[in-house]
């Protein structure tokens, strides 16, 4: 039974394509089309989602947020500038860093990573 759905899938599939028509050109476009949809939902589209929120929290960004840099720096936001961000590391230790390069904010009452 299954033989027989497969040779006549496989013979539909060919008589089309072989017709030279615009469908046998649609059906084979077609996996194309689900491989690009798969790869926009599963892979682009979340990363534009993550992306947004990330500039969203680098927009907010306001004195006194507490921050960590994707170099695995945390510190308190001392000057925010609209490229630049100076970050206070610990007592006299102030660094200044590109906006962009904050990993994330931590909460109010929230901890570091390493405390």
């Amino acid at each position: 039974m299954f033989d027989i759905l497969v040779n006549t899938l496989g013979t539909a599939g060919a008589a089309a394509a072989g017709s030279g028509g615009p469908m046998g050109f649609i059906l084979s476009l077609l996996p194309w089309i689900g491989i690009f949809g798969i790869f926009w939902f599963l892979i682009f589209r979340p990363q534009m989602k993550k992306q947004k929120e990330h500039q969203a929290k680098i927009t907010g960004l306001k004195k006194g947020d507490q921050v960590i840099t994707q170099g695995g720096l945390v510190g308190k936001v001392a000057k925010v500038d609209d490229v630049y961000v100076e970050i206070d590391l610990a007592k006299d230790v102030r660094v200044k860093a590109v906006k962009h390069t904050i990993g994330d904010i931590i909460p109010p009452g929230g901890t570091a990573a390493n405390d």
